[in-house]
């Protein structure tokens, strides 16, 4: 079908399932509107509106962190966070890490033992630290409610709870043989999560995304719907 707009321009309307297709190859491979227009013979103001529409539909259906939990029923979980990096920043101070050095969103991860993701985060300013992040979407009290153990860096050391950290080195006081290889223990017990982040940047939109930090979230969750599928 073709539509006629007040410009005159011709478009086409694609069905459901084309829409679909638009929307994976720009999350995916991060395509731009105007490429999509022209693979797909549609305009460009089109191309945005389906993408727009699916990333809100599949979003919608993320679930929260407790149902996510009461589904997996994990022994323990892992949690971690990364910055998506974003090439328009917003506010330049508020959404820059200056951890990873960059403008970007902060996204935290929550997978089972094995790596398998359970949950992404809504994004936060590039500049919040990943304990803060932890507290803001209640990771911390989710998790203490049905006492699962949570297996974080030294970034969550004060986060309480059920969070679990390795031993911390003190100036001037080096950890003991035995702290360093508890410690060494953790961290191959802990990798298992850097999956949930490959898994993310597979979507190369995540990677750097040509939006401001604003929009992250949807699409970090209509990620974590289409990943929850696989």
């Amino acid at each position: 079908m073709l539509i006629v707009t007040r410009g005159g321009d011709r478009r086409r309307k694609l069905r459901p399932s084309q829409r679909t297709i638009t929307t994976l190859v720009h999350l995916r491979e991060r395509t731009t509107y105007a490429k999509l227009a022209a693979d797909f013979r549609i305009s460009e103001g089109t191309a945005h509106a389906y993408a727009q529409s699916v990333i809100r539909t599949l979003a919608s259906k993320a679930p929260s962190l407790t149902q996510a939990l009461r589904r997996a029923r994990p022994a323990y979980v892992l949690v971690d966070g990364t910055i998506a990096e974003c090439d328009r920043a917003g506010d330049h101070e508020r959404d820059y890490s200056g951890k990873a050095r960059r403008h970007g969103v902060n996204i935290q991860a929550v997978t089972d033992p094995a790596g398998e993701l359970i949950r992404y985060s809504p994004a936060l300013s590039g500049r919040t630290v990943d304990i803060t992040a932890a507290r803001t979407h209640r990771i911390v009290t989710v998790c203490e409610r049905p006492r699962i153990p949570v297996l974080a860096d030294k970034a969550y050391a004060e986060a309480g709870g059920t969070f679990q950290v390795p031993f911390k080195r003190h100036l001037g006081r080096p950890l003991t043989t035995r702290q360093a290889t508890v410690n060494r223990a953790y961290a191959r017990i802990r990798f298992p999560i850097e999956r949930a982040f490959a898994r993310l940047k597979a979507w190369r939109i995540c990677r750097k995304a040509r939006i401001g930090p604003n929009r992250p979230t949807s699409i970090t969750e209509a990620v974590l719907t289409l990943e929850r599928r696989r």
